[in-house]
């Protein structure tokens, strides 16, 4: 039996509403593979790490990948990654999507951030929080995109959503979960009703964008033997200027981080050229406090 894919139209008009969208089938097994395979090599630095993981030669890639959460920035040094960044499906959509709240937006997007999940099984998820709190733009524009790479449902921490809680536009203040059988060391957003939370399965493949100002959190990973991983990528609009991790003695009203990698549209600030990234990622590990790379790269640009 053929799906019917949402229309342009459709898809932006779901996006605005209630904040995210899902894209059946979006990344095919190949390109999946190819992301997959590249857990392992970070989890024994083969690639530049800051804080390699505890990973001996006599383990499995399994038990090296079980060492770890997540990866930040991948897509600095994996080329696999990097190209997924400007997969032609995910460019299509962030196209219609990302600055649809903007009247005369041109459909420029540009990317930031990447994250590569392992979240293996008995690994914790994430507590409430909103993306545009950590990588604020000027427009709004901010899109997550969650890239399926096993099927994702309640059992083994699937994303789980707010719809419309983007609508206000609020960032809300942070606390402490109190729930470290359940979530990662990072802060809870407060002040909002969660009534209307919904999970988000999906199978490997598709793809989840939503707001950088939506509501959303995932659960630990209770399944006996499944991992749940993802490839999470960040956009906005090539119009916003970018006052993410700004380095003291910056005019915030102008700050505008500049390692970015443009994905559609034209950049009108091509004059200021493009940064190069740092030359090593780092790990968020299994357990414990991981490295906040906000504060190191803010600092001297190097993680």
């Amino acid at each position: 039996m053929t799906t019917t894919q949402p229309s342009t139209s459709e898809r932006r008009a779901q996006y605005i509403s209630e904040g995210y969208i899902v894209v059946p089938g979006l990344v095919d097994e190949a390109d999946r593979a190819a992301i997959v395979a590249e857990l392992p090599r970070f989890a024994r630095a083969e690639y530049p790490v800051a804080n390699p993981a505890p990973v001996t030669d006599a383990m499995t890639d399994a038990e090296a990948v079980g060492t770890m959460l997540a990866v930040h920035f991948p897509h600095w040094v994996s080329p696999a990654i990097a190209e997924m960044v400007r997969h032609p499906g995910i460019a299509e959509v962030l196209g219609e999507i990302t600055g649809a709240h903007l009247p005369f937006w041109d459909g420029g997007v540009k990317c930031m951030q990447s994250m590569l999940f392992a979240k293996p099984p008995g690994l914790p998820g994430q507590a409430w929080h909103q993306d545009e709190r950590y990588i604020p733009t000027r427009d709004r524009s901010l899109v997550g995109v969650w890239i399926a790479l096993d099927d994702a449902d309640e059992d083994n921490g699937c994303l789980r959503v707010l719809p419309r809680s983007h609508r206000p536009g609020i960032i809300h203040p942070l606390g402490d979960h109190g729930r470290p059988d359940e979530f990662d060391p990072g802060e809870e957003s407060r002040g909002f009703d969660p009534t209307g939370e919904i999970p988000v399965p999906v199978s490997a493949g598709d793809v989840i964008f939503f707001n950088g100002y939506l509501l959303h959190r995932s659960f630990r990973n209770r399944s006996a033997d499944r991992s749940r991983r993802a490839l999470v990528n960040h956009y906005c609009s090539a119009a916003s200027l970018l006052p993410w991790m700004v380095r003291d003695g910056l005019d915030i009203g102008v700050a505008d981080y500049r390692v970015v990698v443009p994905v559609t549209g034209d950049d009108p600030y091509a004059d200021r050229g493009l940064e190069d990234p740092p030359e090593q990622v780092f790990l968020r590990p299994a357990g414990g406090e991981y490295t906040d790379a906000q504060e190191i790269i803010a600092t001297d640009g190097q993680l």
